[in-house]
């Protein structure tokens, strides 16, 4: 299984379906949030929305299944139950599990494709086991919910870079996710109107190796699919590298005063699949 929905990920709180629409037409993907977004008592009203929308007699849904993931509440709790008897009513085969902590948590997911958000000291420590379950396609870390699991008060300090510990996340669920071939989605940006922040960080994000990065308001997908889109001399630098290399023929090579070699050849690769992604 391979997650292919594209860079920007919007959060749409499920109990809103007025924004359903618009959160599909300015993103690649929603995440209909049955979690954190939608209070303890409007969340059976937000299942309900979800499965109003569906329409009567079969019709077509309002948004895309191939484009929509369904966040639930965390394994073990009450409501992620109710959650999975709303899903099995719905076409909707792409869940994000909340506060996910071990492999074991997964099996209750069998029969859907699984973004396994990595947010607490359990789930950060576990990813590499996480993300090696098969109906795991993707790992997502969260910053907040991670500080608050440790006692924390923030993940960032004041001039918005991330703490010591978060990047340490970070990276970790960066790399338990691409050890085992699975996508990597990068944590939200919650200062929604510092779209310069968002561009800076979606654009180290690229360069990492994160495949998406997760948005909380509709301004920030269009920064994020910015930053994912190579530009044209970006584009053309690596078609004329990967050319060298073709004519080259051979392990290591020079192209404009450089040693070239694979790991170089993978990062013009990596250029010119994500501007496939955006034609």
């Amino acid at each position: 299984m391979t997650f292919v929905m594209g860079p920007a990920l919007l959060f749409c709180p499920a109990d809103r379906p007025e924004r359903y629409e618009k959160a599909a037409t300015r993103a690649d993907a929603v995440i209909l949030d049955l979690e954190d977004a939608v209070a303890p008592a409007d969340k059976q009203r937000a299942r309900g929305a979800i499965l109003a929308q569906l329409g009567a007699a079969g019709d077509a849904p309002e948004l895309d299944p191939s484009r929509t993931i369904v966040r639930v509440n965390p394994a073990g709790t009450d409501e992620f139950e109710k959650d999975l008897h709303c899903l099995a009513h719905t076409p909707y085969k792409t869940v994000m599990l909340a506060k996910a902590e071990s492999a074991a948590q997964l099996e209750a997911l069998s029969g859907y494709q699984v973004i396994a958000l990595c947010e607490t000291a359990m789930g950060v420590l576990n990813a590499p086991s996480i993300a090696a379950a098969p109906n795991v396609v993707a790992l997502m870390w969260g910053a907040e919910d991670l500080l608050a699991s440790l006692g924390g008060t923030s993940s960032r300090k004041d001039d918005g870079a991330y703490r010591a510990v978060a990047l340490h996340a970070r990276s970790s669920v960066l790399l338990a996710a691409r050890a085992f071939s699975k996508e990597a989605v990068d944590a939200v940006y919650t200062n929604i109107p510092d779209l310069t922040g968002l561009a800076a960080e979606a654009a180290d994000a690229v360069a990492s190796g994160f495949g998406s990065k997760a948005c909380i308001h509709p301004s920030q997908a269009a920064v994020v699919r910015g930053a994912y889109a190579p530009s044209e001399a970006e584009v053309s630098a690596a078609a004329e590298l990967l050319q060298a290399a073709a004519a080259a023929g051979q392990g290591v090579f020079q192209h404009k005063g450089q040693m070239i070699d694979g790991p170089i050849l993978k990062h013009a690769e990596a250029v010119i699949r994500r501007a496939g992604d955006h034609v």
